[in-house]
């Protein structure tokens, strides 16, 4: 065949339009991620812009009783905040009272979760029953113990107390650490319960059988078995029931005010009343910063021992 017969070369094909999953997976990704877009936008601008905003309020010297008193005075409101030892003791409160909280709570809560995961005639009821102290309102938590568990003249804890010669105690003035944290422990037990029974039930059945088989005891069995299947379930219930205690203001505002004195504020309340009772919004805004930003380290280390349980547990399972 001659040159001038030959056949002209066909043009390439346009590549044709990738959808589905034969696209990209940075296209897919932001094909996912555009419906919480608006949610993210939002999200950003009720959070992380009032923090900005905190930010600038802690670099700042501003009292509300002096308006001329803005000054810009850099890193100083940090530095007065842990030299004042009010702060501090407000500090260690939050630690005593969120620690006593969560540990007490959560070794009652896998007591309860322990009782309640048994066969018995009525266990929906009690389960409703167990759980129901979480559903009721903190202010509503906190004015039920003051005025009719603590109260020193009619209330129960004295009557109950009052054969053994300890009636008559003011608890919410006496001992008011002691109190808030009963009266959280009463409201976050039915929630740690509430983890571990789920931890419990998800547990497998062949496993107990084998080390009934075995000869196992039960001691040994919720040693050995039983508690190291729930540890994830319970460093989430600690993390979580932690994010949430150390924010308590509410049940310290309406038992003991912080008081005697000081005796009893938590850093949530310590910084209220620098601001609407010192308003003194410089140094009330540092504070706030600083446990911000405590919070968010202690949040991620806890997470990432979670996550790291998490991923050990589907390791050993594969």
């Amino acid at each position: 065949m001659s040159a001038a017969t030959a056949p002209a070369p066909e043009a390439p094909a346009a590549p044709a339009r990738r959808t589905g999953p034969d696209r990209p997976p940075r296209a897919n990704g932001w094909a996912r991620r555009a419906p919480l877009l608006p949610a993210l936008a939002f999200l950003l601008v009720t959070t992380q812009l009032p923090f900005l905003a905190t930010i600038v309020y802690s670099l700042r010297s501003w009292n509300l009783l002096r308006p001329d008193s803005q000054a810009w005075v850099g890193l100083a409101n940090y530095a007065r905040v842990f030299t004042d030892r009010q702060f501090l003791g407000a500090a260690a409160n939050t630690v005593l009272i969120t620690a006593s909280c969560v540990v007490v709570a959560m070794l009652l809560g896998i007591g309860l979760a322990l009782l309640l995961d048994r066969p018995f005639r009525g266990r929906g009821v009690v389960r409703t029953l167990v759980i129901t102290p979480f559903l009721v309102l903190p202010v509503a938590t906190a004015l039920l113990w003051k005025h009719i568990m603590f109260e020193p003249v009619f209330g129960l804890v004295n009557f109950v107390l009052a054969p053994f010669g300890a009636g008559g105690t003011d608890w919410a003035s006496q001992s008011p650490v002691f109190s808030v944290v009963v009266a959280l422990v009463w409201q976050w037990t039915p929630f740690m319960a509430l983890l571990v029974l789920a931890g419990l039930q998800s547990q497998g059945k062949d496993v107990i059988e084998a080390g009934q088989v075995d000869g196992a005891s039960r001691w040994q069995m919720f040693v050995w078995v039983t508690l190291p299947h729930l540890r994830r379930y319970i460093e989430l219930g600690v993390l979580l029931g932690s994010i949430y205690v150390v924010n308590t203001f509410d049940t310290i505002y309406m038992m003991t005010q912080g008081g005697p004195g000081t005796a009893s504020s938590n850093l949530p309340f310590y910084i209220y009343q620098r601001t609407f009772l010192g308003f003194d919004i410089g140094q009330s805004a540092a504070m706030g910063v600083v446990v911000v930003v405590g919070t968010i380290i202690v949040a991620t280390l806890a997470l990432r021992l979670i996550f790291r349980t998490f991923m050990n547990a589907q390791e050993a399972r594969t």
